[in-house]
């Protein structure tokens, strides 16, 4: 690999095998309590918490190191308010005309529903947009490449961070979401990509009981 004139070198920490091992499992273990909730307290946040969390997304890796997110965070209640009549309007509609008995079929294990309460509940709600390219000083635009990819990764890095945290999540997907674009005044450049719920789990929160496929079943190795 050539190098350039503002390269630096490389910080990365060697260890031991043993201790790889260890590590490795230990945050397998962590990461595999692990679960979307869908009850949340209102217990508040320390906004420095999710701070540093979002600082860990943005260290994710992405196309030509573009890093073509945002992350609107919102904890206003007249703001968590409007997301949520809008999100509801959309679900009504999805689970009343838009989605096939299969999609359905699928989610029924769930228990998800056209009601959404805990839009409001929870203390945060990080929508999360896509740069669908950036914009220069003089209003030119500069191409993203592999903009869905790159948020994807990011988002997965902010989930993991919130869990190891101590924080529950929920990722929320209504469609369309152009909602969360006019409600909270982000650009044409870009589009929302999901909406990420983030607090505490309500004390008596339950789960469905469901489990994850097998490492032989999601891997093969050559």
């Amino acid at each position: 690999m050539s190098k350039t004139s503002d390269s630096v070198p490389l910080n990365f920490q060697y260890r031991k095998e043993a201790e790889m091992l260890e590590r490795s499992t230990e945050f397998y273990q962590q990461m595999k309590s692990r679960r979307t909730v869908r009850e949340f307290s209102a217990k508040s946040v320390p906004r420095a918490i999710i701070e540093n969390c979002l600082r860990t997304a943005g260290t994710s890796v992405s196309g030509a190191n573009l890093q073509p997110w945002h992350f609107a965070v919102v904890s206003d209640p007249a703001i968590k308010k409007k997301i949520r009549v809008a999100a509801e309007k959309e679900e009504k509609l999805f689970y009343e005309e838009k989605a096939p008995q299969e999609w359905l079929d699928a989610l029924a294990p769930l228990g998800t529903d056209a009601n959404k309460p805990f839009l409001e509940t929870a203390p945060y709600l990080i929508a999360i947009f896509q740069q669908r390219f950036g914009e220069t000083a003089d209003g030119g635009k500069v191409k993203h490449y592999y903009a869905t990819e790159s948020v994807g990764i990011a988002t997965g890095m902010l989930i993991t961070a919130l869990h190891e945290a101590g924080l529950a999540s929920l990722t929320h997907t209504p469609s369309p979401m152009a909602f969360l674009s006019e409600i909270l005044g982000r650009p044409r450049s870009e589009r929302p990509f999901l909406l990420l719920v983030v607090g505490y789990p309500a004390e008596d929160a339950e789960v469905p009981d469901i489990d994850k496929k097998q490492l032989d079943e999601i891997a093969s190795f050559h």
